[in-house]
């Protein structure tokens, strides 16, 4: 086999390895984002079905947009564990997120 052309294929193997890799990790990160907010909703005591309904005027494109590029991402997973006190004053979305309907028994933030 020429050394050129295994060069090659290597190099093709490795950009196509790279490139899988980068997607998985952008889906993954979009993931946590998503489960994030919802547990945000959740514990913000917003109702279920508002929570679930993603094209509903409520949950719009922009709080899904600000949850993804939030940089608050640890911070967010300690409070939602209950490791972290206080408020969620530091989510993009708190504001928003206590304007919307609660469900019955919901937690009071």
């Amino acid at each position: 086999m020429n050394p050129t052309l295994f060069e090659i294929g290597v190099a093709t193997l490795m950009v196509g390895v790279s490139i899988g890799l980068i997607v998985w990790f952008l889906r993954d990160m979009r993931a946590a984002s998503e489960r994030r907010m919802m547990h945000m909703l959740t514990r913000a005591g917003v109702d279920r079905e508002v929570a679930k309904q993603g094209d509903t005027e409520t949950i719009t494109h922009d709080v899904r947009s600000r949850c993804r590029r939030c940089r608050s991402e640890g911070l967010c997973d300690r409070w939602l564990a209950g490791s972290v006190e206080g408020d969620n004053g530091f989510c993009p979305n708190a504001q928003l997120f206590r304007g919307l309907p609660k469900a019955a028994g919901s937690i009071a933030l």
